[in-house]
């Protein structure tokens, strides 16, 4: 237990474990019933271009391919994935708008959430480190717990992927999240009691959440084409049963999907294989276009921060 001579701003993380979980909000898992969300404003979006180029193979690809951003598109698209949530009796909370911080839509990047309170990451690309502080004011002002700050290095929400109670997944590429770092933030879970299987991965597939995601407690959507054998018989120790997803649609996005709970999917439209699959396995599969988003780099999974699970 925390005393008070222990209590540390802006961090409610305890050394050494024991860290209470939190009261008002409650996320154990990635796959329990989402009742609340966090996305990023549609508002500021734009692509960056050159700029995110270097941190990202799939926005090379868009560059290469020649595809256009279009603003009205994007906002119709996020619209479109905000009444999905409705729709599935989620409520969408958002981060406070930052002009200079377009690719704070991708919401999952700046921070991650876990039973104790937020983590706030440490960016990789110089021109989205300051997507921190409207985290940071929205957690404050919602009274949920910062649970710590990365400062080892990079790392990346994206690469932190709870697969059970105590139990997650930690990616790393040594390019947006490294390897130092996804150690520094393992470490503090398992002092907490927590499992850790760490998934170092080329920096081409940019987060383990590209080709590994939950769908519910039991079960998990897996691009095994990319997906480290090893990572492959942890999972089904576990006891997850594998859908399986292409490569092609894995490299689109595809794979990077959200449980919504009661075996409910947000997933997009490109994924005609994966959602095909989902459906004939019993999923209620929501599935907005999102293009104006994935060829920027990021899918629905990238672009949501679960708040509060039951």
């Amino acid at each position: 237990m925390a005393t008070e001579s222990s209590i540390v701003p802006l961090r409610a993380r305890v050394d050494g474990g024991g860290t209470a979980p939190m009261s008002k909000w409650s996320l154990a898992s990635e796959a329990g019933k989402l009742t609340d969300v966090l996305l990023g404003p549609v508002e500021g979006f734009r692509w960056m271009g050159d700029e995110n180029a270097a941190w990202s193979a799939l926005v090379r690809d868009t560059q290469r391919k020649g595809y256009k951003f279009d603003q009205q598109v994007a906002v119709r698209q996020h619209r479109e994935m905000v009444d999905a949530y409705q729709q599935a009796g989620v409520k969408c909370h958002f981060l406070p708008l930052d002009d200079h911080n377009p690719y704070q839509v991708y919401a999952r990047d700046s921070s991650f959430m876990s039973p104790y309170g937020a983590v706030i990451c440490q960016m990789a690309n110089p021109r989205r480190r300051g997507e921190y502080a409207a985290c940071l004011r929205f957690y404050l002002e919602n009274e949920i717990p910062i649970y710590d700050m990365v400062s080892s290095g990079n790392f990346e929400g994206g690469d932190f992927n709870m697969i059970a109670d105590k139990c997650a997944l930690v990616g790393y590429t040594d390019h947006r999240s490294e390897e130092v770092a996804a150690r520094q933030v393992s470490g503090w879970f398992i002092d907490e009691g927590w499992e850790i299987k760490y998934a170092p991965i080329d920096q081409f597939y940019v987060h383990i959440d590209l080709m590994v995601c939950m769908l519910n407690d039991r079960c998990a959507a897996v691009c095994l084409d990319t997906t480290e054998e090893d990572v492959v018989a942890w999972l089904e120790s576990k006891g997850i049963e594998i859908i399986p997803a292409t490569f092609k649609e894995t490299m689109a996005l595809g794979c990077n999907v959200v449980a919504l709970g009661d075996d409910q999917i947000l997933s997009t439209a490109g994924a005609k294989d994966l959602n095909a699959k989902l459906r004939a396995a019993g999923f209620t599969v929501y599935d907005p276009d999102m293009t104006m988003f994935t060829w920027a780099g990021g899918g629905v999974h990238c672009m949501c921060q679960p708040l509060n699970r039951e």
